[in-house]
């Protein structure tokens, strides 16, 4: 690949990005724009220039992967397996790594070194503040570097712990952070071919549950309720015990039916509350619905994998707990279904914008997020219109002032005490009254069920020339696996062939692996090159020739 078509928002970032002298950058996009491949773009002038080498930090280990793939399109090779105890193979640009990591053990001393002179990238960048640790590690590990990308999809906050290497002004609303470019959902819907535009059926009903101290309620989401009462009714609404939720799910599925009408491949997603209450949703979409539904939670092991099978299948549904937040790349989802009691607008956004991305190429695009009409969601539902920065609460001040940065209903996000669950049951709940609102190219709209919102011609796009950044072992070969993913077939090939040398020999593993290390010169498995494995391989089955003899 030689040149790349860049949307124009891409292009006039990238050229701000690399025509600026701050060693801080901020990029805010809508979930959809297109942040991955403008910083990778970023990411290529500026390693064809620089010495240093490339180091992404993202939210979760699927992004991991994700974000290497991507690399690897545009010729560069990141390691996905990189620990603090290793060093970097000299086939590879950079590395891939989560918060997480960053903030473990030495991980921030050793990334200090790796990141000398270097890019690095740090998407959705508010995960540097969700613990002190995470943002202090961050700090640290990349204060030597040259350059740092930060990328957000949801680029505000609804706590005081300020974020590393941001930039905050002072305005009337309080310490806002200052994007050096923005570019929102509502820019993305005017410019066409960028996003979809997102419709929410909002659902009423009738719930009814009894308390800790034994009394019945009945409510619908209309009603002015206390704090507890509205927790309450939303869990109610999503019981398995009630009907509103198998009445949504109904609904969503014919909706998703229809789409897959003309579009086969086209999935949905429901955002379950729990582990138990996911399989619940499967179990209720096999035998009321006759649907398989797969279900991703996050202490699955395979969850990254199965994420990455659905993406590239055509399976109708899937099923998750917080997996499918922000970042998950799975375009050919159209229908969704927010199950889950979290109510804060951070996750309410980042779960919508897994159904706006744009598939080139395809008719009408609408997506559909099925929604409680919980106050909150509609809310929050509102303003995904709104480009918001974000917005940082100066210490100190109280609750009730915060009205600008997190909107009236979201300090009663669900507060879900043991105690009181505990006494908590279901008595009834039905689904009533549906009413549609999208958020179109012309703002907020409400529409007829089967209403159709005309969408916007796809804007034409920009071509950059991409620079060759070759490694010390040479160019990235570019073929359908990434270097990242076939130095992982090779290590396992090289695993299989060490146990096999163990029976052979009688030796110890250590010695084994110790003895395969040194007939192929190689000082470590973790840091090596590709062709330093394969090398490794070929010596190990050399030697297992000779043993049979």
């Amino acid at each position: 690949m030689t040149s790349l078509r860049l949307r124009p928002w891409q292009r006039a970032a990238f050229d701000q990005f690399t025509g600026s002298n701050s060693p801080d950058f901020l990029a805010v996009a809508t979930p959809g724009a297109g942040k991955t491949t403008f910083a990778l773009t970023c990411a290529l002038a500026h390693l064809a220039s620089s010495p240093g080498r490339l180091v992404v930090v993202a939210p979760t280990s699927h992004l991991k992967t994700q974000w290497a793939r991507a690399a690897h399109r545009l010729g560069l090779a990141l390691d996905i397996d990189w620990a603090p105890g290793q060093g970097l193979a000299r086939d590879v640009h950079g590395l891939v790594t989560t918060y997480q990591q960053v903030a473990n053990g030495s991980a921030a001393e050793r990334l200090q070194g790796i990141a000398r002179d270097g890019l690095v990238v740090l998407d959705e960048i508010h995960h540097a503040g969700d613990e002190r640790a995470w943002g202090s590690s961050v700090l640290s590990a990349f204060s030597t570097a040259s350059r740092r990308l930060a990328l957000s999809g949801t680029p505000f906050r609804s706590d005081d712990t300020p974020i590393p290497f941001i930039t905050y002004e002072t305005t009337a609303e309080g310490d806002l952070a200052r994007a050096d470019v923005t570019y929102g959902y509502d820019d993305a819907l005017r410019d066409g071919g960028v996003v979809r535009p997102v419709y929410f059926p909002r659902f009423d009903g009738q719930m009814e549950w009894s308390t800790p101290t034994g009394d019945v309620v009945r409510a619908n989401f209309a009603d002015e309720l206390n704090r507890d009462q509205v927790s309450a009714r939303l869990r109610t609404a999503l019981s398995l015990d009630g009907d509103w939720l198998p009445q949504v799910l109904t609904q969503a599925d014919q909706r998703l039916r229809a789409i897959r009408s003309t579009d086969p491949d086209a999935g949905g997603l429901v955002i379950a509350t729990d582990v138990d209450h996911a399989h619940g949703v499967a179990r209720l979409l096999r035998n009321r619905l006759g649907v398989h539904a797969d279900v991703v939670v996050s202490d699955d092991p395979s969850a990254s994998a199965k994420i990455a099978a659905f993406a590239n299948d055509d399976r109708p549904w899937l099923i998750s707990v917080r997996m499918v937040s922000e970042g998950v790349d799975i375009p050919r989802l159209r229908v969704g279904v927010y199950a889950t009691t979290v109510a804060t607008e951070l996750f309410f956004r980042q779960a919508v914008g897994r159904f706006v991305r744009w598939q080139p190429g395809r008719g009408t695009q609408r997506a559909y997020v099925f929604i409680p009409d919980d106050p909150r969601l509609r809310t929050h539902a509102f303003r995904i219109a709104e480009s918001r920065r974000h917005a940082l609460r100066p210490p100190g001040r109280d609750d009730d002032e915060e009205s600008f940065q997190r909107g009236p209903t979201e300090a009663n996000a669900v507060d879900e005490r043991p105690e009181q669950l505990s006494l908590f049951s279901v008595v009834s709940s039905t689904a009533t009254g549906m009413q549609v609102h999208a958020i179109t190219e012309h703002g907020l709209q409400e529409f007829d069920d089967d209403e159709l919102v005309p969408e916007p011609a796809q804007g034409d796009g920009l071509e950059i020339d991409l620079p060759i950044v070759l490694t010390e072992a040479g160019r990235v070969p570019f073929g359908e696996l990434s270097v990242a993913e076939r130095k992982e077939d090779l290590r396992t090939r090289n695993a299989a062939l060490a146990r096999r040398l163990v029976d052979m020999t009688g030796w110890p593993h250590p010695r084994v692996q110790a003895e395969m290390n040194r007939r192929a010169g190689v000082t470590s498995v973790a840091s090596a090159t590709e062709e330093q494995l394969d090398r490794r391989l070929r010596h190990a089955e050399s030697w297992l020739r000779r043993l049979r003899q």
